[in-house]
């Protein structure tokens, strides 16, 4: 365990090189005053993080022995800058590359301790925070959030993802269960329980209404933690939220071994009161999971939920199936929600119920796809289930009866099946971003984007998938699922890759595959030079994955999915080849943006046209020397842009682009100049970028765009003048942005905008007179003191309908932004 004598440690050395620096007059450094220059920077910006390790008795997260190198290169890093301020030129010439290499690893080692500390992420989360406060005291004139914290709704955007999620509104079944399990936790001395049963039976709904019960919550006082473990767990990633989670400064992780040592630690921390933690769905895989999580902390419990029993933690509570009343109300629920179909005998419901084995999943499932269906259908599907059949037996069984259910969907919406089948090209237990379904079922399907968000609801009316809405307005209609998340149950999950796979080989659409640690598929030891003519290919890998690629032919794969846990990941060679590609979509499911090796092959897909990545960390378009013609929608969610837009012609490489979403990239300051070259771009969306301050006053060239969407950039000071040469300009959002004062002088000749939304602009305190002359404008979304602005400048006759919006937070927002 590390203590705090290795920030004490470093502390010293530290001090002795920096007032080195500071003292020494770089000017006179004749040879190495830009070696001097950027060790002093790096040493500045060390300084507070170093005091304050050594105040707090923080400790770093690396090995002993990794900080007492570091002191070394300390001193040995005073002896150096002492040495090479007394070179002169009359004799540098053969000391020189020696003491040039030297300073150069002492810049680098300063640079690897800065990387260790966070120092990035610490003065980021200052800066906002010390802005909000700023904002929350000129907002006199609203109700304050109690003891003077900064507003909630950005604070949340702050935190991890280790809350209670919501319980289904309709439940049966589980009072029982909720008072065995209650006794246990209240009463018994146990400190690991689990809750064990087949997929789909109600576990995790349980695990959810127990967290939330009044006695439970009393007991733990709140203290309670919920985490989706899953099949293969990334216990790095766990931890780091689990510290975001509680305020606190996440840890650079190296390995297991040091994420459970940080783990211990922080539970102690937070360990003053009765503390739950909920392991929800933990696999047989991750038994050892369950034994690390377990230390010796009084009053602290674990509450596990798994498809598996563990014999070191029996005896396990068995959540047995529903009775045949609960079974009746829980398919009646789903079967006639509108009060009843047609002609439906009571002995024809209570058959269908026997055959669904009292399996809730089934219930739900069967009920919702006969809901509304005259009688015929339902005996239609009975002859269809063997008498035999039950879906407790296995879960083949299970597969089979579910099947039934997505037969009928088959029946009534061949493309809505469809689409619930490519929810399988996503990992396990994980949110499926709702922008990545629509570009999938756009491109593959041929249907309009409206139409494919609109599926996304279908499949909720269906109970196939659940849709999580994480933005706080989740009333507001303005076409953008930026912050819209499909999530599915595990189970239907594996019912879309079975009857993906169940169609003869000629016939698959679909080519997915789950790759763990260098396993390579089974097939690939058959046929190294295997063609699949699919229109969908998914590949997902761990965090061990290292392999070279299968070299697979895809000549007419449409929609490339690449999900993917590790730090570093190489395109697929085989993508050169893809030349029918249309649809490409990575994401890294790890903690921070991932660095993406040979990201020129892109430049042979000439068809290609929406791409999609999530915390890709995206290279120099320039060294890549792509071009994408063909190009219409770029989307970078978590991104790090750096410099991948400069010293390049955008409107060269991307001629055609039509659709920019740049969302939570925080590391955009300004936007890159070149973007305003794109003639044809029609929307640009830039949501909860902090840091962005500006926009570039060659906006105005972009004369077909038609949505303007700056939600959330809380650092955004003004609007350039030049927006007002939008003149096809629709739709603009500046919602959230703290930071506006004024809107643009001419902004009224803004002649096509027709929706306005303006809300959460607490600095904006008026409005230019020319706001009269949006003769088109139909809607304003904003704050009751910006309602009685605009109600102040428009005449009483004004078509104008004037939206506001109470600053409070919505609280099915903040639940689901922090899950």
């Amino acid at each position: 365990m590390a203590t705090n004598l290795e920030g004490a440690a470093l502390g010293p050395p530290f001090q002795m090189l920096f007032d080195y620096m500071i003292r020494i007059p770089v000017e006179k450094g004749l040879v190495f005053k830009e070696e001097f220059e950027d060790i002093r920077t790096r040493l500045e910006a060390l300084d507070p993080m170093i005091k304050e390790i050594v105040k707090s008795n923080m400790v770093l997260d690396r090995p002993k022995s990794v900080t007492i190198d570091f002191a070394l290169v300390m001193e040995q890093g005073s002896k150096l800058v002492s040495d090479c301020w007394e070179v002169r030129k009359w004799y540098y010439a053969y000391k020189w590359p020696g003491c040039t290499t030297k300073l150069q690893k002492l810049r680098k080692s300063l640079d690897r301790l800065l990387t260790i500390l966070g120092a990035q992420t610490a003065l980021d989360t200052t800066k906002i925070r010390i802005k909000l406060d700023e904002m929350d005291a000129r907002r006199s004139s609203r109700a304050e959030i109690s003891n003077g914290l900064v507003p909630r709704q950005v604070e949340v955007e702050l935190e991890g993802g280790w809350e209670v999620p919501q319980v289904p509104d309709f439940t049966v079944g589980l009072d029982k269960p909720l008072n065995d399990l209650k006794v246990e936790l209240l009463k018994g001395d146990r400190s690991v329980l689990v809750v064990t049963a087949p997929g789909g039976c109600g576990k995790t709904t349980l695990a959810k209404k127990l967290c939330l019960d009044a006695d439970i919550r009393e007991r733990f006082k709140g203290n309670t933690m919920f985490v989706k473990v899953s099949k293969t767990p990334n216990l790095n990633h766990i931890v780091q939220e689990l510290y975001q989670y509680n305020g606190r400064k996440m840890p650079f992780l190296q390995d297991e071994e040091g994420a459970f040592m940080w783990l211990e630690r922080l539970l102690r921390e937070i360990g003053q009161s009765p503390m739950l933690l909920v392991l929800d769905d933990v696999w047989s895989e991750s038994a050892t999971l369950i034994e690390k999580f377990s230390f010796n902390i009084p009053g602290y419990k674990i509450l596990v939920t798994s498809r598996f029993k563990f014999p070191k933690f029996e005896p396990a509570y068995e959540l047995e199936v529903l009775n045949d009343s609960d079974a009746m109300k829980l398919f009646c629920h789903y079967a006639f929600l509108d009060g009843g179909s047609p002609n439906i005998r009571d002995d024809l419901v209570k058959e269908v119920v026997q055959r669904c084995k009292r399996f809730p999943l089934a219930l739900k499932l069967i009920g919702s796809s006969l809901s509304g269906e005259r009688r015929e259908i339902w005996q239609r599907e009975l002859k269809k289930w063997s008498k035999d059949s039950s879906v407790l037996k296995s879960k083949t069984e299970l597969l089979r009866c579910l099947q039934s259910s997505l037969d009928v969907l088959g029946e009534k919406d061949p493309v809505l099946k469809e689409c619930f089948l490519d929810l399988g090209s996503f990992p396990e237990d994980r949110r499926i971003p709702a922008t990545a379904l629509i570009d999938i079922w756009t491109e593959l399907n041929g249907l309009e984007e409206d139409d494919a968000s609109s599926n996304i609801f279908c499949l909720k009316k269906w109970n196939l998938a659940n849709v999580v809405i994480t933005r706080k307005d989740v009333d507001e209609e303005d076409d953008y699922y930026s912050e819209y998340f499909v999530t599915q149950h595990d189970m239907l999950r594996e019912l879309a890759i079975h009857q993906s796979e169940r169609v003869a080989e000629g016939q698959k659409k679909r080519l997915i595959v789950e790759l763990t640690g260098n396993k390579l598929p089974e097939w690939r030891k058959e046929h190294k030079d295997q063609t699949f003519n699919v229109n969908l290919v998914a590949i997902s890998t761990d965090g061990s994955f290292s392999s070279e690629w299968c070299d697979i032919k895809l000549p007419e794969a449409k929609v490339l999915v690449l999900n993917f846990q590790t730090k570093n990941y190489a395109l697929p060679g085989f993508v050169k080849n893809m030349t029918e590609l249309k649809v490409l979509i990575i994401t890294n499911y790890g903690f921070f943006a991932a660095e993406l090796g040979d990201f020129q092959l892109l430049g042979s897909l000439t068809k290609l046209t929406r791409i999609r990545l999530e915390r890709i960390s995206i290279p120099c378009l320039r060294q890549t020397s792509i071009v994408l013609k063909k190009l219409q929608k770029l989307s970078l969610f978590m991104c790090e842009l750096g410099h991948a837009f400069s010293s390049i012609k955008i409107s060269e490489v991307l001629p055609n682009l039509v659709e920019i979403n740049i969302d939570y990239c925080d590391d955009l300051v300004e936007l890159p100049a070149g973007l305003c070259d794109l003639i044809k771009l029609k929307k640009l969306s830039i949501t909860h970028c902090h840091n962005m301050c500006a926009l570039p006053e060659e906006i105005g060239n972009l004369d077909n765009l038609e949505v303007l969407r700056l939600r959330s950039c809380i650092d955004l000071e003004r609007l350039p003048d030049s927006i007002s040469k939008l003149t096809r300009l629709t739709f603009l959002d500046i919602s959230d942005c703290f930071s506006i004062r004024n809107l643009p002088e001419q902004i009224g000749e803004l002649q096509s905008l027709t929706n306005l939304n303006m809300k959460n602009c607490s600095r904006l305190l008026e409005l230019p007179p020319s706001v009269l002359d949006l003769k088109e404008l139909k809607v304003v979304v904003c704050d009751e003191e910006l309602k009685e602005l605009w109600e102040f400048y428009l005449p009483i006759d004004a078509n104008i309908e004037l939206r506001s919006v109470k600053d409070e937070v919505n609280l099915n927002w903040l639940e689901n932004h922090r899950s």
